[in-house]
């Protein structure tokens, strides 16, 4: 698979996954505000506003390979 293709793939994956993500994130926390307290809420959100990183440095990661080079000399 050539650079170009990839960089098309992982960037319509990436913007899914975020898309998709901000969704999940906010439908918990829609549900469960009032069980996490005033304490609880700040300290969700920290953690799920980075919890969509690893898989986006996957994404990043996969589409950063180098071509396969298909000349044997």
């Amino acid at each position: 698979m050539h650079s170009r293709t990839r960089k098309l793939i992982g960037t319509v994956l990436l913007l899914v996954w975020v898309s998709f993500y901000a969704l999940l994130v906010t439908a918990i926390m829609h549900n469960a505000a009032r069980r996490f307290g005033p304490v609880g809420e700040p300290l969700f959100y920290a953690f799920a506003g980075i919890g969509w990183i690893p898989v986006a440095m996957l994404v990043v990661w996969w589409m950063a390979r180098p071509d396969r080079d298909d000349e044997t000399d």
